[in-house]
């Protein structure tokens, strides 16, 4: 399968052949990068009417990421397993939110090459996040889902609702 190497074509597959008929022309993907920063470096973000629900850049990333990794070395992680630390760092940075816009295009590229099946319980949030808001996901498969979004992250959770809301198979709050 060809793969959509411009942000421009990222988008438009998401928010267009993707997205599910109840939130097109409300959900934004956004994703871009400083050409003036040494190495590209930029933001990414998802937004519902207009409001950002979900952003965050690659120096907040940074900035978490190296946090959690010092922590983890005092606490003597990677003595056994020299990449653990770095592995957990980023696998907790992540779940807390944080990344980058190269990650942004990493989910993207994995989304649109694998199954909604796959998505579903892709190890990565941001995929798991587009897939459901997949038109392929329809709101028979969406409802049983509810159990398992007990165990989701907060910011993959929040999607959910969203598109739940949306479908008009949840009130809002």
């Amino acid at each position: 399968m060809a793969g959509v190497s411009t942000w421009s074509g990222m988008r438009n597959k998401l928010e267009n052949d993707y997205l599910c008929p109840a939130l097109r022309g409300r959900i934004q993907y956004f994703a871009t990068s400083y050409w003036e920063s040494h190495d590209q470096t930029g933001r990414a973000a998802i937004r519902l009417d207009g409001v950002e629900v979900l952003r965050s850049n690659y120096y907040a990333y940074e900035q978490h990421y190296w946090n959690r990794y010092q922590a983890l070395r005092r606490e003597g992680v990677g003595e056994v397993d020299p990449k653990a630390p770095f592995r957990l760092a980023h696998e907790g940075t992540l779940s807390d939110g944080c990344f980058d816009n190269g990650f942004f295009y990493e989910a993207f590229h994995e989304f649109d090459n694998q199954s909604i099946e796959k998505s579903l319980v892709s190890k990565n949030p941001l995929v798991r996040i587009f897939a459901l808001l997949d038109r392929r996901l329809g709101k028979r498969r969406l409802l049983p889902l509810e159990e398992s979004m007990e165990q989701e992250l907060d910011w993959v959770r929040a999607f959910y609702v969203i598109r739940m809301q949306a479908e008009g198979l949840m009130e809002k709050e």
